[in-house]
């Protein structure tokens, strides 16, 4: 899902970076400002991340596929934490491994330390809102899942409207989002076997 240097139209890559900016900003100062903030927690979460995104596989039509693990982090330290710990991790990659470019590290931010990390958070909380705190799993499994879907979804858009990408929004949107679909039965799996162990040992460290 990361998006290289090249890949995308200079408007898109200054439209999604103004915005991504301007939503790490909102969310640094709702972290700082919460009573669970801990940084050794966010610190630990990007490692995490970090590891679990170094496995990739390229997609025809589309970018790469592999484990994002935003929906995770916003369930274990709450969504601006969990952009946060994105942000890093990212950045990380871009800059000291060459994984997602620099002019696309705005729309790289946007799918997946923000629309995963909401998506997946607003999915997990809402299921337990709606099926109740026995279903907890059942709703992390589904953050996961839907979280990564939607995010894939972006930047199949995002690649679709750069036509030096080579492929129009008709077949990236769908590749991309299928792809990341069958992916994320993996990923919902992972989010809900983590959260339940925690769930048991430690429910402390969740936020909800």
């Amino acid at each position: 899902m990361h998006i290289p240097d090249g890949y995308l139209d200079p408007v898109v890559c200054i439209a999604f970076s103004i915005l991504s900016m301007s939503v790490l900003a909102y969310c640094t100062r709702k972290y700082l400002k919460s009573v669970n903030r801990d940084v050794s927690m966010l610190s630990v979460m990007a490692g995490a991340i970090f590891a679990a995104q170094m496995l990739n596989w390229p997609i025809p039509g589309g970018t790469s596929a592999h484990l994002v693990g935003g929906a995770l982090a916003s369930m274990i330290i709450g969504p601006f934490g969990g952009a946060l710990a994105m942000f890093l991790n990212l950045l990380v990659q871009c800059i000291l491994m060459g994984d997602g470019g620099i002019t696309a590290l705005g729309a790289n931010v946007f799918n997946m330390a923000i629309v995963d990390v909401f998506v997946g958070y607003w999915v997990y909380r809402l299921s337990l809102k709606v099926l109740g705190e026995e279903k907890r799993v059942l709703g992390a499994f589904l953050g996961g899942w839907i979280g990564i879907t939607l995010a894939a979804a972006a930047c199949g858009l995002e690649i679709g409207l750069s036509p030096q990408f080579g492929y129009p929004i008709s077949i990236t949107v769908p590749v991309m989002t299928a792809w990341h679909m069958a992916l994320g039965l993996i990923e919902g799996a992972i989010t809900a076997l983590v959260i339940s162990y925690l769930a048991k040992r430690a429910p402390d460290v969740l936020v909800g």
